[in-house]
């Protein structure tokens, strides 16, 4: 529900404030112009600082008043993306987002980027990481199969399959924020181990809506997938995958992967978009990991979290 602009000034920084003007609400993002280091409304002409909302100049006024801002948004532009910090009582930034090294020396370049919208609750998606029996059901079929679960079980792909070890664990203090998954990846064709399609995965959750997916192949080396999960509004999530490899490597190569990770996406967002979130689960033995995960999800919630309103209790949204 929050309206952002964004922009980067004439030094390079990049900043995110409110979008309307506190003088009479004209659209900054609408024609409004970077001049220096400072936003311009395209209404009238006042300047606001990226630095700190601070108006610095009214074209037609002899004095700035000391109260005229806009909100800044905390943000940080890492690992070629712009991210910004929202907390819905105002506090700032608890931790700060890793860099990945190789895409920051350009060691790992760009080869790809999916964007999906998914009509799901914003728990569902990282909630995936805990759910480890759904890999063998959804994800056992091959990739050839597509992503159609009516078809996905035909016996013309029946000849392939992928097998999937999965172990999720959330990661101690300092980073209680972070939690990993570790992957590793077989298949077999005709009921035979396929070793050059062995896969090594670790997907590292950092904070409510990001996973590193680091790539790790014997022969086609090493890369990552960067998972951006932002929710425009209740039970409507924008997915976006962004896939960085060894420049070394054939594009062909990360481009194959993130199809296959598409395809796999894919297949989870017909459940997601069609299903229902139970905040009270019935859970059997085997799913502890799901109770677990949810434990720790909720550190992102706070009393102020938005609810939905036809919710009487819990904090879904």
């Amino acid at each position: 529900g929050e309206q952002l602009a964004v922009f980067r000034t004439q030094d390079g920084q990049a900043y995110v404030v409110d979008t309307y003007c506190p003088h009479l609400g004209a659209n900054l993002a609408a024609g409004g112009r970077v001049v220096g280091n400072c936003i311009e409304c395209p209404f009238h002409g006042w300047a606001f600082r990226g630095e700190d909302g601070k108006c610095t100049r009214i074209p037609y006024a002899e004095k700035v008043p000391d109260f005229a801002k806009v909100r800044t948004w905390p943000s940080c532009e890492v690992n070629g993306m712009l991210l910004v910090w929202y907390h819905c009582k105002g506090i700032g930034p608890t931790w700060a987002v890793p860099e990945q090294r190789e895409v920051a020396t350009k060691e790992w370049v760009f080869r790809g980027q999916t964007e999906h919208l998914v009509d799901a609750h914003i728990q569902e998606i990282p909630e995936n990481a805990g759910d480890t029996a759904h890999l063998a059901f959804v994800h056992g079929p091959a990739i050839l199969s597509g992503s159609d679960l009516r078809y996905t079980r035909s016996k013309l792909w029946d000849f392939m399959k992928h097998t999937w070890k999965a172990e999720w664990q959330p990661e101690p203090e300092p980073n209680e924020h972070c939690s990993r998954l570790l992957l590793q990846h077989t298949a077999t064709i005709f009921g035979r181990h396929v070793s050059l399609m062995d896969l090594t995965v670790s997907a590292r959750q950092v904070g409510p809506g990001l996973v590193f997916l680091l790539f790790e192949h014997a022969f086609l080396g090493r890369g990552i997938i960067l998972q951006m999960v932002t929710p425009l509004k209740p039970l409507l999530q924008n997915v976006v995958h962004t896939i960085y490899y060894q420049k070394n490597i054939p594009a062909i190569i990360p481009k194959f992967i993130l199809r296959a990770e598409c395809i796999q996406f894919e297949r989870d967002i017909t459940i997601w978009n069609n299903k229902q979130y139970l905040s009270k689960p019935l859970l059997v033995r085997e799913d502890s990991s799901i109770q677990k995960h949810r434990r720790w999800f909720a550190q992102f919630y706070s009393e102020k979290s938005k609810r939905l309103l036809t919710q009487k209790e819990g904090l879904e949204w």
